[in-house]
């Protein structure tokens, strides 16, 4: 079976992921487009959380004749690992790419961790629950990561700041990150000042519940009739999650950097509602033509995804001319084309539509020639 509202769900999501990185790369941008500094979620921080949601959800269709009647095999297993190695081994591909367009590799350096990393470990880990636990000790593993990780951030004392302390450099999450990650191999910027990383090992111990918390929406879409009170019972569900993940907030603040547990429910209800969304309009109503953009995006979501990924590197690291002052390609384009008639605002946005343009025209050309890259 294959759910074409989730292929339409992904290519909206990696179509938001163009957008908000290409506005990403200068400060003028409107404010929804950008990440929160710490605290908080905007629009721009559900788009993380949304891939692995998705993962989550096609795990439920690609396990399924492994968790409902045959015991999986080694071969699935290796299956499995060799998916999740991939994802690793291109996230450090990416991490490695340096000024024009040559990779380096410089293994004393070079940043370990990062977005495909995180979809990698948490594949691999949330497979291996789905595969071994039965459903119960599924939801109980959820919970035990959630609550276990709230407990550790908040009463686990980190040496020089204490415990419960949030902070970029004062949090527990971070100091386990700098145990076990030299200090050069951390993320570099966005203030965190090698105190840690926004992508690290520690938080991605509830990075797997966001994965989980798909499987489990995918278990409920495949238990259903395609019917209207399926989409219902998405959004309700979505809804709660919302609420729940609001009301811990005020304890156990929403922070994306810090992936905390209240970030994982609040965003969790975002793309359940965004999920039935889909579903009801192109499942149950089969209105189709509006999504079949989204839907070649969505089909080759990885390609694009790593191709639009080193576009930016190249735009950001090549320069118009020589010298010290001499700007970006990414600067030059944006002052030159679209912000010098269009203001910083508004030409850091239509910069980013045009990149999600040219993508969607990549993708139409892919889906036309029946190339899809799979790992």
């Amino acid at each position: 079976m294959r759910l074409t509202s989730l292929d339409v769900f992904r290519g909206i999501t990696i179509a938001g992921m163009i957008l908000v990185n290409m506005m990403g790369v200068v400060d003028d941008v409107y404010p929804p487009f950008a990440h929160a500094d710490w605290h908080g979620c905007t629009p721009t921080d559900l788009v993380f959380p949304f891939f692995l949601f998705i993962v989550g959800v096609a795990m439920t269709f690609s396990l399924s004749k492994y968790t409902e009647a045959n015991k999986p095999t080694k071969a699935v297993y290796l299956r499995i690992l060799r998916r999740a190695a991939i994802l690793f081994a291109i996230g450090l591909l990416l991490n490695g790419f340096w000024n024009q367009g040559v990779w380096t590799f410089d293994l004393n350096s070079i940043r370990i961790m990062g977005v495909l990393q995180r979809i990698s470990l948490t594949y691999l880990l949330a497979s291996l629950a789905v595969l071994n636990l039965p459903r119960k000790g599924q939801w109980i593993l959820a919970a035990v990561l959630l609550i276990g990780y709230w407990l550790a951030l908040m009463y686990i004392p980190v040496p020089g700041y204490g415990a419960g302390v949030l902070t970029r450099d004062g949090n527990f999450g971070a100091y386990v990150d700098r145990l076990i990650i030299p200090k050069a191999h951390l993320y570099k910027g966005d203030s965190f000042n090698f105190m840690g990383d926004p992508e690290g090992i520690f938080s991605t111990i509830p990075a797997i519940v966001t994965v989980l918390a798909g499987y489990f929406a995918g278990q409920w879409i495949r238990s259903q009739p395609v019917k209207s009170r399926t989409s219902i019972g998405l959004a309700l569900f979505g809804i709660g999650c919302i609420i729940i993940g609001w009301a811990w907030g005020w304890t156990f603040p929403i922070n994306k950097k810090l992936w905390t547990s209240s970030y994982v429910i609040f965003t969790a209800g975002w793309a359940l509602l965004l999920l039935a969304a889909c579903y009801e309009l192109i499942e149950v109503r089969l209105i189709r033509r509006w999504s079949k953009a989204f839907e070649i995006m969505g089909l080759n979501a990885i390609a694009l995804f790593v191709a639009s990924v080193l576009l930016i590197k190249i735009l950001v690291k090549t320069t118009i001319g020589s010298g010290e002052n001499a700007p970006t390609t990414y600067n030059w384009i944006y002052q030159n084309v679209f912000a010098s008639w269009a203001g910083a605002l508004n030409g850091s946005l239509l910069f980013a539509i045009v990149t999600v343009l040219l993508w969607l025209a990549v993708g139409i050309f892919m889906y036309r020639q029946r190339w899809f890259l799979k790992v």
